[in-house]
């Protein structure tokens, strides 16, 4: 069996099918062009210092250890008629294709976007963002979501208190204006009207000012181009659009722009191929569809395993996704609140956000810990 993609979605699948499956039952390989894993949510404690890329990263050639193959090249080729893989420098055949190959960030779809402005997403400059927030005195920042959906929809505002909580450290806040532009009339459309209110006081509590409706056009030096008007900046801070991985594109899984669409047992149209995580768009109604999040990618890669499990074992597969979930959000306070998500209840998708505590933050520390002990 195949496994592309070694984040949440493919880590869990090939953990849980290992842990239920011998090496003589199964063999699985997992194929990533890097060879490390990182919760996304540690890219934050990175941009504040508290951090290093280094201490925030497992190595995938841990997985050996379990009996889970790792493959550490690019995915050139999908080909579902013959059920190969084509890589840099091999092609594999699979009788088990599980696709978790997550979202691409796409900076290039906004004019000006690289030259004038950081990539909140990209591990690569989050040291650099660090470096800068340190060096402001004065000025304003921008954080701009510039396209949807995204992974980790809270993060952006976690991001906004946590910078909100470094500049106050450093003496400087007072000086420095932070501004959150987004597309959405609110701040977290999958959350639904009541959290996101919830949200807005938060963050308006720190002095963030949240400008809805801003649908990005283009990037110029020190400014946001919208569709609705302008706005100045010294530090831009964007959230860039999201794809899928070409080679998702190329083997027809998907419209171009968009993401595999999958129901809630996570196949595609081809025999015993799934798709699960950010890759893909699982719609709970005609508004809306489950968040891009780890957690999520999670819980399918788990009701894939299951159903594979029992494929081979010759029982019914019966499993479905039960869309339920959690992401946290830091305050900036040494404490985190919980948004607990229940994507397919009864009526309509139901949501709750606890209170800030110092509980929740130990919580997601531990979420961290037990991800990559349990994985790697």
């Amino acid at each position: 069996m195949l496994i592309l993609g070694g984040g949440f979605g493919g880590l869990s699948a090939a953990n849980e099918i290992r842990n239920n499956l011998s090496s003589s039952q199964i063999k699985i390989t997992v194929v990533d062009k890097k060879d490390w894993f990182m919760v996304g949510f540690a890219k934050l404690w990175i941009i504040k210092g508290t951090r290093t890329f280094e201490n925030s990263i497992g190595s995938l050639n841990e997985l050996i250890k379990k009996e889970i193959n790792f493959l550490k090249e690019e995915v050139l080729q999908i080909d579902l008629q013959n059920k190969n893989i084509r890589t840099t420098t091999k092609t594999l055949s699979y009788d088990f294709l599980i696709i978790a190959m997550g979202a691409v960030l796409a900076p290039e779809k906004i004019p000006g976007l690289s030259e004038n402005g950081m990539n909140l997403y990209d591990h690569n400059q989050l040291t650099e963002i660090h470096n800068k927030l340190k060096k402001m005195k004065s000025g304003n920042i921008a954080i701009s979501i510039m396209g949807m959906p995204y992974k980790c929809p809270p993060a952006p505002f976690e991001a906004s208190l946590l910078i909100d909580s470094m500049l106050r450290e450093e003496g400087v806040r007072d000086s420095i204006q932070i501004h959150f532009y987004s597309p959405s009339p609110i701040t977290l459309p999958a959350a639904g009207p009541e959290i996101s209110q919830q949200i807005l006081n938060l963050i308006n509590s720190e002095n963030i000012v949240f400008h809805d409706s801003c649908k990005i056009k283009s990037v110029e030096k020190n400014k946001l181009i919208f569709q609705n008007g302008e706005a100045n900046f010294d530090l831009l801070l964007a959230i860039p659009p999201h794809v899928a991985p070409k080679v998702i594109y190329d083997s027809g899984l998907a419209k171009e722009g968009g993401f595999i669409p999958i129901n809630r047992d996570c196949k595609t149209p081809f025999e015993n191929v799934y798709a699960v995580g950010d890759v893909t768009t699982l719609t709970v109604n005609d508004t809306m569809a489950v968040p891009k999040a780890g957690v999520f990618a999670e819980g399918e890669a788990i009701t894939v395993a299951q159903n594979i499990i029992s494929k081979i074992q010759f029982k019914k597969e019966s499993s479905l996704f039960d869309g339920k979930g959690g992401c946290f959000i830091e305050s900036g306070r040494d404490t985190a609140s919980l948004i607990e998500v229940d994507m397919f209840s009864e009526s309509k998708p139901s949501t709750k956000l606890t209170e800030s505590t110092a509980e929740h933050l130990a919580e997601k520390i531990q979420f961290e810990k037990e991800r990559l002990s349990k994985w790697l």
